[in-house]
Parts: C-alpha cells; structure tokens; sequence
C-alpha cells in the first residue's frame, strides 16, 4: 500500500452530528441525513450539494401528516460513530466512510446493509452530471436466502423477484412502484421518481436513479409482512373505502361505439338476470383526442343512456386518455398556457395513434403534463362539464405512463423537472387531479375510484385502482397475471385487476380461447376487481373488436361464466370486508400464502395459488385442457374442499379435480363463505 493510500485509510473520517431528530454525517462533499419516519421506519437522504433538499418530488407523506417523532435518546454518537434508533429499526453509522448498517433492535439482527462492490468504490455512488444532477446509485448487501416482492407489475412471470434486473420506467403492461418487500423482514422505498432499475442480484442489491438530485429512500422494519404493510400505507398514504358498486362486475369491451349499442348490452344482461354493475364507454366516444366529449353522432343524448342506466343499478365508467390531436377544440388554448407535455427538442409529438372519423389513418398526438397543476384543473374542468355532470363518476385513466414512442423519458420536460427525473411519479399525479377533482364536486371517499393503467408509489391514495395493461390471450399470461397480482398487492395497491381472457389475440370463436376465457374468469371472479374486458377478433371494423359479453362463447361457457358471476355476487358483503382491510391498514385483499402463513417455509415457495382474504385459498387453472391440478394446504390450519366439503390437513401437497366448471377453492378452518348456491 503506498503512503498515499494509507493516509486516505488513516484520514477518512466524516463528521457525525445531531439536527433536532435526525442523524447527520458529513465527510468532503457528501453530506448524510437519517431521520424517524412513521412507526418503525427510517427516512435516509444523501446529497453532495450544500444542502438536503425537502422540495422534490416523491411518495412520502410529511412528518407532520404521519405525526413522527424521536424519542429524546434516539440519536447517540461515540468516537466510532453514530445510531438513530426509531422503535425497532436503528441505523448505524461509522465514522470511517460513513457505511450504513440497518438493525432490527427487538430481534438483535441485522436486516440490511450498505456494500461496497470494490475497495475503491462506496457502497453509494454519486455521480455528477450536470448543474445539481448526478446519477445515483445506492449498493446493499445480498443475501443468499432473500426473496423480493412488490416493485409494481411486470411480466417476468415472477412472485419472487430475487435474481431480476427491473427497469423503473413505466410502459404498457410495466407498472413502476419501487417499493419492495424482503423476507428477512423489511420493507424498502426508493422515494424516488427518476428513470433507472434496481438489480436483485446474487451479489449486489442495487438501485439506479438515471438523473437525480439526491439519494432518497425509506426502509422499515416488521415481525410480519402485515406490519411492514401497515407502516408503509401508514407513510404513502391509505386507500380510501371501495365504492360498493366496484365490488361487482365490470362489463367492458374494445368497444361499444354508440349509444343504443351500451344500452343495448345492459339491458340484455338484465334481462338475463345476470349482475351487472359497471358497464365501460372506451375509447373514440369522442370527437378527437383531447376534446373529452361523447360524439353527438353516435351518442346523442349521453344525459338519457345515463339516467336509464341508474335505473338498471349501472354506472358508467367513460374513458379519459390524456391526449390531444392538434384538431381538438382544447389543443391551441392548452399549448398557449403551456400545459403541454414539452420535448426537450422538436415539437411536442409524443405518439402516432388514430382518430376521428377514419379511425384508419394514424395522427401525430402530444401529451397533457399531469405534473402541471394547471393542467390538471383544465383537463378536469372539461371532464366535469362533460362526463360529470351527466351523472358519470367512473373514470378510466387510459394511456397514463404517459404512453411515448419510442420509449425515452430523458427527451421530455415536464412542469416539475426533466423527463429521467420525474417521468416515473406522472400517472399518480394524473389520478390524483381526478380524486381532488371529484372531491371539489361533493363525492365523499367510498364514490370514488379510477381506473389507472399505470401508477407510482402512493396512487393507492388518490383512489387509484390499476389494470395490468395490454396483455396477450394466452395461458402463459394468464399463469403471469397471477404473480403480477401478487406483486401489485404488496406495491400497496389494494384495487387490481386485468383484463379478463387479456386484450389481443383471442378470437371468440376458437376453441383453445374459449377455454381460455373461461379459466380466466373463474380467476377473475376472486380478484379485487372483477372486470371482462379485450380486443377480440375478429374485427368487425377498425378499431372496433368482436363481441365480448359472457354470452358471446357459446352456451357451455356462458353457462359456467353466468355461475361465476352470482358467485361474485354472493361474495361482496366478503369482498367489501376485505376491502374495509385495505383501507384500514393496507392489507391486500389478494395476497400470497405466505403472508398469513410466515412461518411455514412451504408457504414461501408457492407462486400460482393465493389468498383471497383469510379465508378463501384460490388455486387457478393455468394450461389448456387441464382438468386437475397439485394444491399445497398451508400448514397450521384445517381446509375445507369448498365443492365437495371434505376436510383436509394442512402442511400437504394434494391432487385436486377441476373440471371445466370448477377451480380448486378451499376454506379455511370451517369459514362460512358462499362459495356454493
């Protein structure tokens, strides 16, 4: 080692101190904060600016709103270097380098800490780029036994996310909340809305911001995934009550294109005597992207299909894409006043997609920015005129990523900062102008909810329900779909779905499809949300898909659908409890068997059953022409067959029938569900 080296060895000690409740550190250029951030949990900010910054961007609710507070000993400093102690969780400092260990002080482990993957390189790396932004990179330890879970939605057909590399950048079908769960009992928040990806590899758990500021993260500690479930809703924010109307079923379609054809659909299901409690307006309702107005040609009277639908028990969900072709009514006003989506050079062209009236020819169309206030005020202004005050209080927030092509956020400027910046944190801001919005007009939370194809960390808050976009019609995706729930529910969003028999390349008159759609719908059927939607072929006309009613498959299809529907139906007082759970202390109502089964290590492996509520183990059917499938039964508990009543031990993997009218669904411990009429 040269003297060189062993001066730096010798000298490279930071300053430890106190600010009121929060641990600092400083050493040359890099200046540390740790702070208490709601039960058990820790706030960690990193800048080599002059000064941690309290105005960007994020999911974290403020101290004052959470009501956090230090206890007076908390914070202790010694020659080796400093603690911050918030109930269970401590942060551990040392003042050679600053590195981080995090501690779960009532069980005297250690739950994470920061590596340095090499001698030279911190286990943080700040990097600048230009003015105030550096690239950033936060390097933990892994841990041979570490499963991951959470971080959104994505279609690496995984619930235990452990070896993935996941981009944080929201696209179609990827839902970017990066907020994970780890089995060694903490939860982690990169309270951070920049572009980037976060590795769960073998040797490095390692996560990216592309362009940012300063580091920024929260990590929490927990004796069950509950706990840290609860501790993380408690600082993002709660859901607010389900409507009851959204417990039921959704019929939707690509798509009813006129007025008598929506009524047409719902009186037939009425007529059927089938439970239909949202019907869904899609997409080109409009006049062109961005007037957000029903076309008078195809629906005339939009106030009369309202009121007779009400007197159905419908209500109309109508959606809203956040676009804008240079033909809308809006477009010159809107760029005028800069609520535009900017690019960083050219003109504001974000998208080719079609419009009115060819629906043949594709337009160039450009994005509202959902970080504008302003924006937000105006694009709801127009949908309270001319949506709402119709009667229509369902908002489907199509498109919301904001969907660009290509993919490239770092071409983009938005209100609030560059497009890697910022890009992640659009589709919540987006729901959020929708709830505020709805508020402002009376609605209490409990009638409020939109249908969002993306979302960030909090948009549980704004009532924000998500769909896991445009997914392909097979049994692949369908067996995916199942951990992309999964995942979602520990992302903090309660209220999930798909689009069940998924969105393209199902043809309603092939075989394979229609058993498709039938196991989907079965699986549909004990989701939080349960909602028929797709694209189906054949098409009749552009942009326009094939029939997608429950009777649209053929009598024995529609036979076993129609009984999953009144199955449905009977389970919503069970479905509204679970839901009251989710609003209360953010548990998901669809979850893995491992969350109400921690310590049978069984539990932890199974990736294609779930738990629907405590009481319902949902075991779908994933590949074509199966007609029984192996269930594992946690252990700890007596299962009850819900079709043929036999009771079996837990702690067991059996062979279950399924015939093509049935799922394995079993009960636990004698609950008195309504699975059978």
């Amino acid at each position: 080692m040269s003297q060189l080296q062993l001066e730096y060895f010798n000298n490279n000690e930071g300053i430890v101190g106190q600010q009121g409740n929060t641990l600092t550190y400083r050493l040359y250029h890099e200046l540390i904060h740790i702070e208490p951030w709601g039960k058990d949990s820790l706030r960690v900010r990193i800048t080599q600016a002059s000064k941690v910054r309290d105005d960007l961007p994020g999911a974290l609710l403020s101290t004052e709103e959470i009501g956090s507070k230090a206890a007076s000993d908390a914070i202790k400093i010694t020659e080796f270097g400093g603690s911050i102690r918030n109930g269970n969780i401590e942060a551990r400092v040392t003042k050679k380098e600053g590195k981080i260990v995090f501690w779960d002080v009532k069980n005297d482990r250690e739950l994470v800490r920061e590596a340095q993957p090499h001698i030279w390189i911190n286990g943080r790396v700040i990097r600048p780029l230009s003015g105030d932004s550096y690239k950033i990179e936060a390097n933990f330890q892994a841990y041979d036994d570490e499963k991951f879970y959470g971080l959104g939605q994505h279609h690496h057909g995984k619930l235990n996310q452990k070896g993935c590399v996941i981009d944080l950048c929201q696209r179609n079908a990827h839902v970017t909340i990066p907020f994970l769960v780890s089995s060694r009992g903490y939860g982690f928040l990169w309270n951070n809305p920049a572009v980037g990806r976060v590795e769960l590899g073998m040797g490095l758990t390692r996560w990216v911001a592309d362009v940012s500021p300063q580091m920024d993260y929260w990590i929490t500690a927990g004796d069950s995934v509950a706990d840290i479930m609860s501790n993380y809703v408690d600082v993002t924010g709660h859901s607010p009550p389900l409507p009851y109307y959204a417990s039921g079923f959704w019929q939707c379609r690509l798509r009813y294109k006129s007025q008598d054809e929506v009524l047409r659909v719902a009186r037939e299901y009425k007529s059927r005597g089938l439970p239909l409690d949202i019907i869904v307006i899609d997409y080109f309702h409009w006049t062109h992207h961005g007037d957000w107005k029903f076309d008078p040609a195809a629906f005339p009277d939009p106030k009369a299909m309202v009121d007779e639908l009400k007197k159905l028990n419908v209500e109309v969900m109508v959606s809203i894409w956040p676009t804008l072709q240079p033909d809308s009514e809006n477009f010159e006003e809107m760029e005028r006043r800069g609520l535009l989506l900017r690019n960083a050079r050219g003109p504001n062209v974000h998208h080719r997609f079609y419009d009115n009236p060819t629906l043949v020819e594709a337009k160039y169309i450009t994005h509202y920015d959902a970080t504008n206030p302003e924006g937000r005020e105006f694009i709801w202004s127009k949908v309270k005129k001319n949506y709402h005050d119709l009667g229509i209080k369902i908002w489907w927030l199509d498109a919301d990523e904001p969907e660009i092509e290509p993919v490239q956020p770092e071409m983009l400027r938005f209100h609030i900062g560059d497009g890697a910046s910022v890009y992640n944190i659009s589709p919540m801001l987006h729901g959020m102008g929708f709830y505020k919005g709805m508020k402002e007009e009376g609605h209490e939370d409990g009638d409020i909810i939109s249908l969002s194809r993306s979302g960030w960390a909090g948009s549980q808050r704004w009532g924000q329900a998500i769909w896991s976009g445009d997914i392909t019609s097979t049994f692949e995706t369908l067996a995916g779909q199942v951990r992309a729930g999964l995942n979602m529910g520990l992302s903090g969003i309660p209220w999930w779905t798909t689009d069940i028999g998924g969105f393209v390349e199902g043809n309603i008159y092939d075989t394979e499809f229609r058993e498709l759609i039938v196991r989907w719908f079965q699986y549909g059927a004990f989701c939080p949300l349960f909602r028929l939607h797709g694209f189906r072929d054949p098409m009749p006309e552009p942009q326009m898909g094939a029939e997608n009613e429950v009777w649209s498959y053929g009598d024995e299809p529609y036979k076993i659908m129609s009984n999953f529907l009144h199955l449905r139906e009977r389970l919503r007082p069970y479905v509204m409890e679970q839901m009251d759970k989710a609003a209360k202390a953010g548990t998901p109502p669809m979850r893995p068997l491992f969350y109400d089964f921690e310590s049978d290590k069984k539990a932890w492996a199974v990736e294609d059953e779930f738990l629907f509520g405590p009481d319902i183990l949902v075991a779908p059917i994933l590949e074509y022409k199966s007609r029984s499938r192996q269930v594992y039964l946690p252990a700890g508990a007596k299962w009850t067959n819900a079709w043929t009543d036999e009771v079996v031990d837990g702690g067991q993997t059996i062979t279950v029938d399924a015939p093509l009218e049935q799922i394995p669904l079993f009960l636990r411990d004698g609950a008195k569900v309504p699975i059978k009429n």
